[in-house]
């Protein structure tokens, strides 16, 4: 793509020459029409100054060497003598003075017939292959017609050489404006190439905060949001830094438990001792597995991260039927029971991610289990009302104090001995919070932990 400077630039040309355009073409004409006007003017003068010399009162004698006179200086000025100084023009301009039917004098260069009929005023006419702008005068009394005639050619030509010479400054002017207009453009635009060198020359590791000042105001505004993307981009790196910490710090521990089993299967010759090695690490790769699977979920629910696809409408007693339907063997490997309590007659629709409710209720109901004892029961409620629906989770464990509860949302932070990686309730409040909700801790009427997820419909 062209620079803002050449594409400024040429949009104002553009502009500037077309309205020069325009505004020329109608000067062109205003001033051949001004300088047309003129000769016409000219023409009537001259006109009258023949009337008048011709109508001075003498003799008859001195007026026919008055006429003399003024005909050998008109054939000087045909001929065109170059000791004489005189214009190239003026042999083009031309006279007639008739008295009735006689020709009393003419110009070098005028015909012998007369330009034009006997109706005065301006005309033109066709004669000897040229145009000719005439203009007749005529006495009332003593039959006098004065015709002065100008050639349309040598009118035209200096029409066109008057107008244009109008028109010239402009003409030359453009180019300089142009080198001015660029000079000012890139003056005006200096700041953004400074702004523009600073970031070419950065380097790519420095996140810090671009200047704010001196800036105009157009410039301050980029800078701003360079800004802010710039926060939003340390703030990413800082979070995937903190969490490779924290994942390598959850995982080190279990897989030293893992290396541990694997070495006392190899070690020992007992088959009972072997079978309990490869129990233990058969469940230490499902804990594995499950803290792998929840910092993927934890990742992907970063609150940084936009939707990854868009909702759908779902029932959420029918996504909550086939979550706890998994659920299931794992309570029944517990001796725990899992009870749900819905209307099946109420509207249960919302919009929802796909999978957010099962991961929800997989990590709610399985945080309850995991905390209840032997031969709990763990409910399930959900209640609808026009706008939410309310998806509550009871265990019989030994619930949170109040104190801590806002602790254990976030990542990591375990409520006790045995309470897993810790991120179980920090994934349940990314979801609810991604889906415009809110989640409550509060005390269930057992003893254990209620967790109320309330997601609005829509």
């Amino acid at each position: 793509m062209r620079s803002i400077r050449r594409r400024t630039l040429g949009i104002v040309l553009l502009v500037f020459g077309l309205s020069m355009l325009v505004i020329g073409v109608t000067s062109y004409r205003d001033a051949a029409h001004e300088v047309e006007e003129l000769f016409d003017a000219r023409l009537t003068q001259n006109a009258r100054l023949l009337e008048g010399l011709m109508r001075a009162p003498l003799p008859d004698d001195r007026r026919d060497a008055l006429l003399a006179s003024l005909e050998s200086a008109l054939q000087r000025a045909d001929r065109a003598d170059k000791r004489i100084a005189g214009h190239r023009y003026e042999s083009k301009l031309t006279f007639q003075v008739w008295r009735g039917d006689t020709l009393l004098l003419r110009s070098a260069s005028a015909p012998a017939q007369p330009f034009t009929p006997l109706r005065d005023g301006y005309e033109d006419v066709q004669l000897d292959d040229h145009a000719w702008r005439v203009y007749a005068l005529s006495g009332s009394d003593d039959g006098l017609r004065v015709l002065v005639g100008e050639r349309e050619d040598v009118r035209g030509e200096l029409v066109r050489l008057i107008a244009l010479r109008t028109l010239m400054p402009d003409l030359v002017g453009l180019p300089v404006l142009g080198l001015l207009l660029w000079w000012a453009i890139g003056w005006g635009l200096r700041p953004l190439s400074r702004m523009a060198d600073q970031i070419r020359s950065r380097d790519p590791h420095n996140l810090r905060p671009l200047p704010a000042s001196p800036l105009p105001r157009e410039l301050a505004t980029i800078a701003g949001a360079l800004n802010r993307l710039l926060e939003r981009i340390r703030d990413l790196r800082t979070r995937e830094k903190r969490f490779i910490a924290d994942a390598a710090h959850e995982l080190r521990t279990p897989l030293a438990v893992l290396d541990l089993h694997a070495q006392n299967a190899l070690a020992t010759s007992d088959p009972d001792d072997r079978r309990e090695a490869l129990t233990q690490l058969r469940d230490g790769v499902a804990r594995a597995t499950r803290l792998v699977t929840q910092l993927l979920t934890l990742a992907r629910l970063d609150p940084e991260q936009e939707a990854g696809a868009a909702g759908q409408r779902v029932d959420l007693l029918h996504e909550t039927r086939e979550a706890l339907a998994e659920l299931m063997p794992l309570a029944a490997d517990r001796g725990q029971d899992i009870q749900l309590d819905a209307d099946e007659h109420s509207d249960w629709t919302l919009t929802a991610e796909p999978g957010a409710i099962a991961t929800l209720l997989q990590n709610l109901v399985g945080n309850a289990l995991q905390h209840s004892p032997q031969g709990a029961r763990v409910r399930v409620s959900l209640s609808a009302s026009p706008h939410l629906l309310d998806l509550t989770v009871d265990d019989q464990g030994s619930g949170i104090p109040t104190a801590q509860r806002a602790q254990v949302l976030e990542r990591f932070h375990r409520a006790g001995p045995g309470a897993g990686a810790g991120l179980g309730l920090s994934i349940v409040d990314r979801l609810v919070q991604r889906h415009g909700g809110h989640l409550e801790l509060d005390e269930a009427p057992g003893g254990g932990l209620r967790v109320v997820a309330r997601l609005p419909r829509r």
